[in-house]
């Protein structure tokens, strides 16, 4: 399958997301492993419903990229030069590691908002459509995050 202008712009804005995505992953790992103090239990849970719904969307995107001839980055060492979210750095208390998140989430849907303008603008349909389906339920998890900051 040729690469046209188009299918090099979506593998690149879908490829940013595949390295984001393969990041928060772990990082919520990490969180639901080193979660500490009274909101544990409640805090556990919901990051490894998230973990888990983070991987469902982790293998969409890469999917995607896939089905349109490119190939998605499949090692850490290169997701983490192009991820625009940090991983966990370790010692983080619950409140970090909630608005850690916080941010993380707002980051990846500004730039899920532009990729899919982007998607859009290159008739892109399929990639749009990913794009507004998990900013909408990333969107969700930030008000969820803001209310337990009590922002």
């Amino acid at each position: 399958m040729a690469k046209t202008k188009e299918k090099v712009l979506s593998s690149d804005v879908l490829d940013k997301q595949v390295a984001n995505f393969s990041v928060l992953y772990m990082k919520l790992h990490h969180y639901h492993w080193y979660v500490k103090g009274e909101n544990f239990f409640t805090l556990h849970v919901k990051f490894e419903e998230w973990y888990a719904e983070a991987g469902i969307h982790l293998d969409s995107i890469a999917e995607r990229m896939l089905s349109i001839g490119a190939l998605p980055t499949a090692n850490l060492k290169e997701q983490l030069e192009i991820a625009t979210i940090k991983e966990a750095s370790g010692g983080e208390s619950a409140g970090e590691m909630v608005q850690s998140l916080a941010d993380d989430f707002d980051t990846i849907c500004t730039e899920l908002t532009e990729g899919i303008t982007a998607a859009e603008d290159n008739d892109d349909q399929p990639t749009a459509d990913l794009f507004i389906a998990i900013r909408t339920s990333l969107e969700k998890h930030r008000w969820m995050l803001g209310a337990y900051l009590a922002e």
